[in-house]
């Protein structure tokens, strides 16, 4: 595990949101189950089994989406992190494109004022499905690499142009360390992309 030093830092003082891929959601859930987050989770019938798998691991499960769903789960999460509750959102969102940021996190940042973390993790033995984010499982007894990317804030009452620059930076920082973790383990990319 790389960076844990980052997430202390961020939780020092209150709430964190966690911004990771999609690929990787179910082993986040999983490594940050000791900190029960307020986790995105699509309003789809896809989206019952995320939701469920993140109950069970001890999250709550917000639902939205890209639809008119989404401003509701948005406010939902807004409640939640203002309440006190760390949150989880996934960075590409529940239908991609994949490792392209959307601006739920960037938004939820700005208007409670917690800090973001990057995250993103690699096994040496993993599984992919042909979903659209290839999502990824690792195997018993691989090596996996977690990495927490330098927390970052984004300021309150951001505007729209603000709001697509501080876009931009997160999914920089997410693809930059995906692709660390995932040359560590000794493999090109899982999903396959340059």
């Amino acid at each position: 595990m790389t960076g844990r030093e980052h997430l202390d830092k961020a939780t020092d003082n209150g709430t964190a949101i966690a911004a990771f891929w999609h690929y990787s959601l179910f082993y986040i859930f999983y490594n940050l189950r000791s900190f029960s987050a307020a986790v995105m989770v699509s309003a789809s019938r896809d989206g019952e089994y995320v939701a469920r798998v993140a109950q069970l691991l001890g999250h709550m499960p917000v639902r939205g989406s890209a639809n008119k769903q989404g401003v509701s789960g948005l406010k939902h999460m807004l409640r939640e992190v203002r309440s006190g509750k760390h949150a989880g959102i996934v960075a590409d969102g529940s239908q991609g494109p994949a490792r392209i940021a959307q601006p739920g996190a960037i938004l939820v940042a700005s208007r409670t004022g917690s800090p973001i973390i990057p995250m993103a993790w690699a096994a040496s033995h993993y599984i992919a499905f042909s979903s659209w984010d290839r999502l990824a499982l690792p195997l018993p007894f691989s090596r996996i690499e977690f990495m927490y990317g330098e927390p970052f804030f984004i300021p309150a009452g951001i505007k729209a142009a603000e709001i697509e620059s501080y876009r931009k930076d997160l999914e920089t920082r997410l693809n930059e360390i995906y692709v660390t973790v995932w040359k560590r383990v000794g493999h090109g990319l899982h999903d396959g992309r340059k």
